[in-house]
C-alpha cells in the first residue's frame, strides 16, 4: 500500500486533503517533526507489534517508548515488534509509513494516552515522505481504533 491507498482509505472521512508529502524522507520522529515545524512529540508514531498470530499497531506520541509491562498486562504478551521487512505484508504499509490507516484486514489499532496532551498530531500517511495532521476525534473515527490504552513511558513530566 501506499499514501494513495491511504488517500482513498481517508477520502469517505473528509480529511484525505489534509495529506502532506515531502521531497526528502520523514520516517523517523525527528525528520518528520522537522519538516512540519513542530515539536517531536506531536508526531503520532504507529509501532506495529506481533501478537498471537496478528498485529497491533499502538499508535502513541513522538516522546513515549513502549512499557513492556504495561504492554503485557494489556495484551497478554510482551512487544515483539514487526520486523521491517514483514511489514508491508503483515500491515500493509513499509517502515517509515506505518500509520492506522488502509492496515491489512485483521490489524487491530490502539491509541495511547501519551497522545492526549495534543489538539492535533502527525501520524505517518503510508509512505516515508507523507504525514498527515489530525485532530485526536479524527484520528480516533479515521483509525477504526479499538481503545485507549496506557502501555507507554518516559511521557509523563516527573513530579516531585
Amino acid at each position: 500500500m501506499s499514501v494513495e491507498s491511504v488517500r482513498a482509505y481517508l477520502g469517505p472521512f473528509g480529511v484525505a486533503d489534509k495529506i502532506i508529502e515531502f521531497d526528502q524522507s520523514s520516517a523517523t520522529v525527528e525528520l518528520a517533526a522537522r519538516d512540519l515545524g513542530c515539536e517531536p512529540a506531536r508526531i503520532a508514531k504507529t509501532m506495529a507489534c506481533a501478537v498471537g498470530e496478528g498485529a497491533v499497531l499502538v499508535v502513541c506520541a513522538g516522546d513515549a517508548k513502549l512499557w513492556s509491562a504495561a504492554f503485557k498486562c494489556e495484551f497478554g504478551t510482551k512487544p515483539r515488534f514487526v520486523a521491517p521487512s514483514d511489514l508491508p505484508q503483515v500491515v500493509g504499509h513499509p517502515m517509515g509509513g506505518v500509520c492506522p490507516f488502509a492496515v491489512k484486514p485483521g490489524v487491530r489499532t490502539y491509541l495511547d494516552v501519551s497522545l492526549r496532551r495534543f489538539d492535533r498530531v502527525f501520524p505517518a500517511a503510508g509512505s516515508e515522505s507523507s504525514a498527515i495532521g489530525l485532530t485526536l476525534p479524527e484520528l480516533e473515527r479515521c483509525s477504526a481504533s479499538e481503545g485507549w490504552v496506557d502501555v507507554c513511558k518516559d511521557w509523563r513530566e516527573e513530579t516531585a
